[in-house]
């Protein structure tokens, strides 16, 4: 009986985390994507600085496309359909922004001579002038809760899995 209230203990606290990591990175790409959708100009100026895309067709896309795409992915996290796929877009998505972000924030810390953690500037985020290093950590946080998601335990194969194996 106790194994029992522990498997099921343990599959709510799993279904909580996945639950909130879906909501947490919904909302955060929602709003960050809607900001970046109502201010595309502002978006296309921000992405032409990191001097990564040469044609202004593909700068013009990228400023269009993009932010509804986040919108997309968020609202199918907050609706838990196509978690793990949405979680596999969003790390596709993260990690190379991430190391843009650092990139950019090395230089201008190089060119400037300043400590690395005084550092701000608009990354393209949405959330207008951000401190490096409190980005970097955020950017991180999103990327672990997309990796819990991609890889959790609240998916139908893991809980036959633990149902089947002895204990």
């Amino acid at each position: 009986m106790k194994d029992r209230a522990t498997f099921i203990s343990s599959m709510l606290s799993h279904k909580l985390v996945g639950v909130l990591a879906r909501w947490i990175l919904g909302t955060v790409f929602v709003y960050m994507g809607l900001v970046k959708a109502f201010h595309p100009v502002d978006f296309l100026k921000i992405i032409r600085e990191y001097n990564m895309v040469e044609s202004h067709v593909a700068l013009n896309f990228i400023a269009a496309a993009l932010p509804w795409f986040e919108v997309l992915c968020g609202l199918l996290l907050l609706g838990g359909i196509a978690v793990r796929g949405s979680a596999l877009i969003l790390i596709a998505m993260l990690v190379p922004f991430t190391m843009s972000v650092l990139s950019r924030a090395m230089d201008i810390h190089t060119a400037n001579a300043i400590p690395f953690c005084a550092v701000r500037f608009d990354c393209g985020c949405g959330a207008g002038e951000v401190i490096i290093c409190h980005k970097l950590l955020e950017n991180a946080f999103l990327i672990l809760l997309s990796t819990l998601l991609l890889v959790g335990h609240d998916h139908a194969w893991c809980l036959r899995r633990d149902l089947i194996s002895p204990r």
